[in-house]
């Protein structure tokens, strides 16, 4: 009976040397040896993981940006340049510098420039709504307010107005991630740059709609009559399918636009207050003729 335990535990001991053997020539032969590099560059990263530079989290962007001959044309959106800078020097690449971007409502249609028509019955959420009909308005292409965008900001960059009904973003937060924009089931929702001293100038409308169909669901949809595009010197306008949009690289924020807009489509942000017109009234001036009569 002793020799039988014996010789079991002796098989058992045997067995279990054989298979740690061949698991530690299996692992030599397929281990991968991971790049340094890889932990340095996530840990410079803002760990934001908010998916903003086109990859599933900061670990899969760190990879990318060790394995990639050229980083110029990626980006971190959450870090900016500083951290993009610091990235370049931890690999010994370079990086170009990118002009900032926020994220920009595009829509105006607040529940006093677009009438509600009727009720949604169902889940709170536009993507949901999106699916299911073409809005609690007349205007199919507006923001349904239900706040998508805002549950998918890890930021808190921006928030639904009481009042209007519509999302707002705080500049001074958002990060240009993009998940807003990916979250929008109307579209609305835009990346530009940032500009100079945050001064920008862009169509707040989304409407697609023949000009009387677009004004009569809303007050401030854009007609697409071309009148901006007539008055901008800069080529920075374009009309397709009764929609202008303004190109921000060649926009050079004079302001045209905005005044000579008939619907008020176009909206300035944070540009200094307009001076007031003086208008010049011309005087007249009667010379009379006196006649001197020397005595």
């Amino acid at each position: 009976m002793d020799s039988i335990i014996l010789t079991t535990v002796i098989m058992l001991g045997v067995l279990a040397a054989t298979l740690a053997i061949v698991l530690y020539v299996i692992a030599q032969k397929f281990k991968v040896v991971e790049d340094a590099r890889i932990g340095e560059t996530e840990s410079t990263l803002p760990g934001a993981n908010c998916g903003g530079c086109g990859y599933t989290g900061c670990r899969a962007f760190a990879e990318a940006l060790v394995k990639a001959d050229d980083i110029s044309n990626m980006f971190c959106p959450v870090g900016g340049n500083a951290i993009m800078s610091k990235v370049a020097e931890v690999l010994g690449k370079t990086v170009e510098v990118k002009e900032s971007l926020v994220a920009v409502v595009r829509c105006s249609g607040s529940c006093e420039n677009r009438q509600r028509v009727n009720e949604f019955d169902g889940a709170i959420s536009c993507s949901v709504m999106a699916a299911t009909y073409s809005g609690d308005t007349d205007c199919s292409f507006g923001c349904f307010g239900k706040g998508d965008c805002v549950s998918v900001c890890n930021f808190d960059a921006i928030s639904i107005n009481k009042e209007t009904l519509l999302p707002e973003v705080d500049e001074n937060k958002c990060t240009a991630c993009g998940a807003c924009v990916k979250a929008c089931p109307k579209f609305i929702i835009e990346l530009r740059k940032k500009g100079i001293k945050s001064r920008r100038i862009y169509v707040s409308c989304v409407n697609k709609d023949k000009g009387a169909v677009a004004r009569k669901a809303c007050k401030t949809a854009c007609i697409g009559c071309a009148i901006c595009r007539k008055n901008c010197e800069f080529d920075a306008i374009t009309i397709e399918n009764f929609l202008a949009y303004i190109d921000a690289d060649k926009c050079r924020l004079c302001r045209k636009c905005v005044d000579v807009c008939p619907q008020k489509s176009i909206l300035e942000l944070n540009f200094p207050p307009r001076k007031p017109k003086v208008e010049v009234q011309e005087v007249k001036t009667e010379t009379a003729n006196t006649e001197v009569i020397a005595n």
